[in-house]
């Protein structure tokens, strides 16, 4: 008997790039277009490479499952739209319309009309919203994440938390209509953790002010309620107001783990696998496994200890990637309530309180030359990170953003510093 499948048009860059597929049993797989495959272009993801015969397994799961919400809030859009938070197919038939990086699902009545859809000016498809048009929307994500399901919107956004994504222009924000490219994304407050997007706008903006790449953060008030806004770096707004899809994936994605694994202790991604990824997949290994160092020390100083595989990404500007700009930078450790333990584990060891000079020496070749040069990394933020949030904390003060959150995030910095500071001291014969 021949097994039943269920086809996606998948479309990458607006152009069609072949089928997601459900064969019985519920497996997910996945067929390049054959016109695609000779035109040229590049894969999907890096897990997925240009092939003429079907891709199955766990790769094609990953892919496509780590397009869409992380646990809870996949739970309930699951319960909205009435399917099984298990299945990844039907939930991309109801939401995949406009995703992370370049990827668009659409169902196979649509592709005559998505084939010939090209980029157009944001406000053909953009409306605007007032303030508490706005608060009205975030106060009905906990009932309908995403809004799936309202007025024809079709967005999927990976993450655990509840969020939007939205066209921001001229102060505004503008609700996107059908599966139109976005700008920004919103986060509302999180309920559970005290002055949340004070957190993410100050640990971002300090990394920023720190010299690593991120995206424009705002506070946004809807009504007396502020909101997190950042700009998406998977996208490009041109003059003419056309908004251009960049893709990426994030490390995950890229490695083959599902969303449910993310965490180190679960089979998600180690430190050593990122930088062997970065080294096989990067256009500029040398650069980009430095800058991934960095951000791992990085998020030890300001305790964001959710950073898991699937808060890395690569970004594709060419038939290899770099590594994507920073998000999703919240420092947890300052909740007691909170896990303390780190999503990605340093030299063997996921007790940020339990790490001694040794364990950080094994994230990099065991040679003295290397070593030392981690110990001058560590060295370099441990001394610039505290300098920098004091001066971070009186500018957001000169804007008017004031909360006891900066206090809390800036004495973990100091402590945490003053370690690192310690524990290279104690072993190292040389100065910077």
């Amino acid at each position: 008997m021949k097994l039943i499948e269920r086809r996606l048009n998948v479309f990458f860059y607006d152009n069609y790039v072949g089928q997601l597929l459900q064969v019985q049993g519920g497996d997910l797989a996945f067929e390049y277009d054959e016109a695609y495959l000779e035109s040229g272009g590049i894969a999907i993801s890096y897990a997925l490479p240009m092939q003429n015969d079907r891709l199955e397994g766990k790769e094609v799961k990953a892919f496509f499952s780590g397009i869409l919400p992380d646990e809870a809030v996949r739970e309930r859009l699951a319960r909205q739209i009435g399917v099984s938070e298990k299945n990844p197919f039907a939930l991309l038939n109801a939401i995949g319309g406009e995703c992370a990086g370049a990827i668009s699902i659409h169902p196979l009545e649509d592709a005559e009309q998505v084939r010939s859809k090209k980029e157009s000016s944001s406000d053909s498809f953009a409306i605007p919203l007032s303030k508490t048009d706005v608060l009205a929307l975030l106060q009905r994500l906990e009932q309908r994440p995403l809004l799936a399901g309202e007025n024809g919107l079709r967005l999927s956004l990976a993450g655990a938390q509840e969020k939007l994504a939205v066209i921001y222009q001229n102060e505004q924000i503008h609700l996107s209509k059908g599966d139109a490219p976005t700008t920004h994304i919103l986060k509302p407050p999180l309920q559970r953790l005290e002055d949340s997007c004070f957190n993410e706008l100050f640990c971002m903006r300090l990394a920023h002010a720190m010299g690593f790449e991120t995206p424009h953060t705002f506070l946004y008030w809807a009504e007396e309620t502020p909101c997190y806004l950042v700009e998406r770096y998977d996208r490009i707004r041109h003059k003419d107001g056309s908004i251009q899809r960049l893709h990426q994936e994030d490390f995950c994605q890229a490695l083959g783990i599902v969303p449910e694994q993310k965490y180190e202790s679960e089979g998600g991604p180690s430190i050593q696998a990122c930088l062997t990824l970065l080294d096989n997949a990067s256009m500029h290994p040398a650069k980009d496994k430095m800058a991934f160092l960095d951000r791992i020390i990085f998020n030890y100083l300001i305790g964001n200890t959710d950073a898991h595989g699937k808060n890395f990404s690569l970004l594709y500007e060419s038939k290899k990637a770099r590594l994507a700009p920073m998000y999703d930078l919240l420092s947890l450790a300052i909740y007691p309530a909170f896990d303390s333990r780190m999503a990605m584990h340093i030299g063997g060891r996921k007790n940020p309180d339990e790490l001694l000079l040794r364990h950080w020496h094994r994230l990099v070749p065991n040679t003295k030359l290397a070593q030392r040069n981690l110990e001058k990394r560590l060295l370099k933020l441990a001394k610039e990170t505290p300098q920098k949030a004091e001066v971070l904390k009186e500018s957001l003060k000169q804007e008017a953003f004031q909360s006891t959150i900066f206090d809390r995030i800036i004495a973990l910095i100091h402590k945490r510093s003053q370690r690192l500071i310690e524990l290279c001291k104690s072993a190292k014969p040389y100065t910077i």
